[in-house]
């Protein structure tokens, strides 16, 4: 593909973005408020907060099929749809079409992506958990993969900054296991999760239960722009309010002000230029999706934020004569060690009380109870499996569908199906996933897509310590609710591909030894140290907790010390 070279890709940057989601965003910010003039490019289309949502305000009955989607749109995206409620009508836009956009698998791979100005920031789940030393650590005392080359001591802060800004809601516990943080006062539970923790505090001394953390404001702090949650639970169409963090909302806003950002969506990185000579990044290959053109951008700074896979991807495909397999590939690891969270296993049953109660709103939230496994004692150490996992899930009371089952019709049935049904509780596992070498990426260079980029495959799977955490998921769950008095308890375990919790990392991790790690503790690419990789990619090993939080402290922390070296390098 010819290179042409207009005036907008001649002029040079300080720094480069790739990827405008929760990683991207942060890095734009943080660049651009330090005073780093920066191009931050998006493969997908523009999406302006607020005036590109849709959805937004529109009830079920305002969609032609009440949220379904069609046989056109589930044949476009066939795996999109894997997840059950990410392709529903009020949210399909954001998804992409698996037909314009295919990858390849080995083993099943559920890769759930949204092409666009914000990236998965606008339908992320908000649950926002520390990371804490028992998690740093474990590499290395149980030998699984490779040791973090940070501990809890040198992102806490970061963690701090990140937390106040974006906004998070939640209870302190006091855990060592899932440290407290910086919170917006909690959300608050309902009758029949009260009812839950307070049995568990009555029947364990290792567990609780507590409101989920989410990044949805409700405090008083002024965040520029953005109001407190509206508990409309429609936050995967996009906020209005700018309640809940996204990119759109938030970073991307925060950097537009200094007047240090350009921003350019439809623009498809596929590799980083390394100068053998300089040996250095000099720039990117940018194909424009739109006019065709395969273009060249130069800044002193690359951060590579296009989420786990397509910045693996980036750096695979940018070889050179001093990087033949990939972009700082010296140690072989680059796309392997996929990681993901397990989850589908748990229990749910109902509760006979609290007919007299009900909830008002609906919470864009629910439960959950912190890790209480293998926590470095005697007491909690599970034999059978390393690592843990924490559960989420919630409460309510029933609705129509319960009686519409029963085929029941008269006025009795007219006046029942304005009541609320009975309590039911739910509660889900999610599980740590331990790094595995053989559970990796690899580029086809046969199938192309329509760019003439190589596609991705996939292979990696769950392995024999994830299956016998999730048969104690269930066990956990079932014992906790039957000894909190629930009834009719109903087991799930349903094992579907990595994937699926949309958390995969673990690409190019971070480390100590450039001999079997991509990336050092301040995100850089061990032998190419002026390109940052700060999204999931990064990590060594995955927690229980979900990831965004860290991804994001990660982030900040990392464009920190990006501009340290800037300035450094400018004075001598």
């Amino acid at each position: 593909m010819r290179i042409t070279e207009t005036a907008e890709s001649k002029k040079t940057y300080d720094a480069i973005v790739i990827g405008t989601g929760i990683s991207g965003g942060w890095a734009a910010k943080e660049l651009c408020e330090k005073g780093l003039k920066t191009l931050v490019l998006e493969r997908g289309r523009m999406v302006k907060h607020i005036e590109d949502y849709p959805t937004m305000h529109k009830d079920p009955w305002d969609f032609e099929l009440k949220g379904t989607p069609s046989i056109d749109d589930k044949n476009s995206q066939l795996k999109q749809s894997r997840t059950g409620y990410t392709t529903a009508e009020q949210s399909k836009h954001w998804f992409v079409d698996d037909l314009k956009h295919p990858y390849n698998e080995t083993k099943r791979f559920d890769w759930m992506r949204g092409y666009h100005v914000g990236g998965r920031s606008i339908m992320w789940g908000r649950q926002s958990y520390r990371l804490s030393d028992l998690d740093f650590e474990a590499n290395k005392k149980d030998g699984h993969g490779v040791d973090w080359p940070i501990r809890y001591k040198d992102i806490s802060s970061w963690y701090d900054y990140v937390e106040g800004y974006i906004g998070v809601s939640g209870e302190k516990l006091g855990l060592p296991q899932l440290p407290d943080g910086n919170f917006d006062p909690p959300m608050e539970l309902n009758c029949v999760e009260e009812h839950l923790k307070e049995q568990l505090s009555e029947n364990y001394t290792d567990r609780l239960l507590t409101i989920g953390r989410t990044a949805n404001i409700t405090g008083d702090k002024n965040r520029k722009g953005r109001s407190k949650c509206q508990f409309r639970n429609r936050c995967i169409r996009g906020c209005p309010f700018g309640a809940y963090f996204s990119s759109n909302s938030s970073t991307l806003p925060a950097a537009e002000l200094t007047g240090n950002m350009t921003l350019r969506p439809n623009s498809i990185v596929h590799e980083i230029i390394y100068d053998d000579t300089l040996k250095k990044a000099t720039g990117v290959r940018v194909i424009d999706t739109e006019t065709k053109e395969s273009l060249v951008f130069n800044a002193e700074i690359i951060f590579c934020c296009a989420s786990s896979m397509a910045s693996s991807a980036i750096l695979m495909q940018s070889k050179s004569k001093r990087f033949p397999n990939g972009l700082g590939n010296d140690s072989g690891e680059l796309g392997h060690n996929i990681m993901d969270h397990h989850l589908g296993a748990g229990a749910s049953g109902k509760f006979d009380g609290f007919k007299d109660k009900y909830y008002k709103g609906r919470r864009p939230n629910g439960i959950y109870i912190p890790r209480f496994r293998n926590l470095g004692d005697k007491k909690t150490e599970k034999k059978d499996f390393l690592r843990g996992y924490g559960y989420q899930g919630g409460g309510g009371r029933g609705d129509i569908s319960e009686h519409i089952a029963e085929l029941a019709y008269g006025a009795e049935f007219k006046e029942k199906i304005l009541e609320p049904g009975g309590w039911r509780m739910g509660l889900g596992g999610f599980g740590e996933c331990l790094p595995n070498h053989d559970n990796k990426m690899t580029l086809d260079y046969e199938k192309l897509d329509e760019w003439g980029l190589p596609t991705i495959t996939f292979d990696a799977e769950w392995k024999e310590n994830e299956l016998k955490m999730r048969e104690d998921m269930v066990q956990q769950a079932v014992e906790m609710l039957e000894k909190s008095g629930f009834k009719d308890i109903k087991t799930f375990n349903n094992l579907s591909a990595p994937g699926i919790g949309i958390h995969e990392m673990g690409t190019a991790r971070m480390g100590r030894d450039p001999k079997t790690s991509v990336l050092n503790k301040n995100n850089q690419v061990h032998t190419v140290p002026n390109v940052y990789v700060t999204d999931g990619a990064c990590m060594t090993s995955s927690g229980c907790q979900n990831p965004s939080l860290t991804y994001m402290a990660l982030t900040a922390r990392a464009a920190n010390h990006a501009v340290e070296q800037f300035k450094k390098n400018k004075n001598e």
